[in-house]
C-alpha cells in the first residue's frame, strides 16, 4: 500500500530575495554561511581551506541535485519484510538513470569538481557520469584588469547530449572564464546538454549580469552574493533592484568582501 505522503516529494531550497531572475539561486543557509565566513577569513590556512571547500560543496551539490534532477518512484522491501508483507517503502527519489558531466575548471575548480564527480557516482548510475577538465587563465589588460579568459588545454571525454552539465567553480567574479568554457561546450562538443548549472560559493552582481547576458539558459546556484563595494543606500535594497549600481569587484576584478584568489589559496601557489 503506497503512502501518499511520498508519492511526490517537493523540494525547494531556501533562498534570499533578489531581482536577478528565475535562473539565479542564492541560498539562505546560516550553517553554510558560517563555514564560508571561516573559509574566507584572513587567518584561515591549509588544510582547513580545502576541508571547508569540500564541506560546503557537498551540501551545495546535494541541494542542486535534489532541486534540479529528475525523479522516479521506487519500491524497496526493508529488513522488516520477513515480519510483515507491508514492510515496503514506496516513494519518489532522484532518478539514477541520468547522464551527468562535471567540469573541472583548473585551478580552483579541481576540488569542487572532484566532490561533484564522487557524489554523482554515488547517486546516479556511474556508467552515466563523467568528469572533464579545462585549463583556463585570465587575460589581463595594461592596468592588470581582467579583459577575458583563455583556454590553455582541455580533456573532454565525449558528448554531452541529454546530460546535466555542471560547472562547480568557487568564485563567480567576472564570469569571463565560465562563459568561455560554456561557449566551448555549446560550439565544439557534440550534443545538447539537458541543463547547464554553474555552482559557486560566492558570486558578484557583475558576474550575474555577464553570465545571464552571455548564456541566459544557464542556471546559477551560489551560497553567497558579494556586492561589498556598492554604495550604502544600494546595500539597503533587495539585491538586483538597482543592479546597475551594485558592485562587488575591485579595480583588479577581485571580489569584495570575497576571500582572496581561491586558485592561489587552495593550492598554496601564489602565482
Amino acid at each position: 500500500m503506497r503512502d501518499r505522503a511520498y508519492e511526490h516529494v517537493p523540494f525547494r531550497p531556501t533562498e534570499i530575495e533578489h531581482r536577478y531572475g528565475p535562473g539565479i539561486h542564492i541560498l539562505s543557509n546560516p550553517f553554510l554561511l558560517g563555514h564560508l565566513a571561516t573559509l574566507c577569513a584572513k587567518d584561515t590556512r591549509q588544510p582547513v581551506i580545502n576541508n571547508l571547500v569540500r564541506l560546503l560543496y557537498q551540501d551545495l551539490l546535494r541541494t542542486v541535485i535534489a532541486a534540479e534532477f529528475p525523479r522516479r518512484r521506487i519500491s524497496v522491501p526493508t529488513r522488516m519484510i520477513d515480519s510483515s508483507p507491508r514492510a515496503i517503502f514506496e516513494g519518489e527519489v532522484v532518478d539514477r538513470d541520468v547522464r551527468a558531466v562535471t567540469v573541472n575548471i583548473a585551478r580552483a575548480g579541481a576540488v569542487p569538481s572532484q566532490e561533484a564527480y564522487d557524489l554523482l557516482n554515488e547517486t546516479l548510475d556511474p556508467a552515466l557520469v563523467r568528469q572533464d577538465h579545462i585549463i583556463m587563465s585570465r587575460m589581463l589588460g595594461s592596468q592588470q584588469e581582467v579583459v577575458g579568459a583563455g583556454i590553455g588545454g582541455m580533456k573532454i571525454g565525449g558528448d554531452v547530449d541529454g546530460a546535466f552539465l555542471l560547472f562547480p567553480d568557487p568564485m563567480g567574479a567576472t564570469g569571463s572564464s565560465l562563459a568561455t568554457a560554456i561557449e566551448t561546450y555549446k560550439k565544439n562538443v557534440p550534443g545538447t546538454a539537458r541543463r547547464i548549472i554553474n555552482i559557486h560559493l560566492i558570486v558578484t552582481p557583475e558576474y550575474l549580469r555577464n553570465m545571464t547576458r552571455a548564456h541566459p539558459d544557464v542556471l546559477v546556484y551560489a551560497l553567497r552574493l558579494d556586492r561589498g563595494l556598492s554604495a550604502p543606500d544600494v546595500l539597503d535594497t533587495v539585491p538586483g533592484s538597482r543592479w546597475d549600481e551594485e558592485r562587488g569587484l575591485d579595480d583588479h576584478q577581485y571580489i569584495v568582501p570575497g576571500g582572496g584568489g581561491f586558485g592561489e589559496i587552495m593550492n598554496n601557489a601564489f602565482v
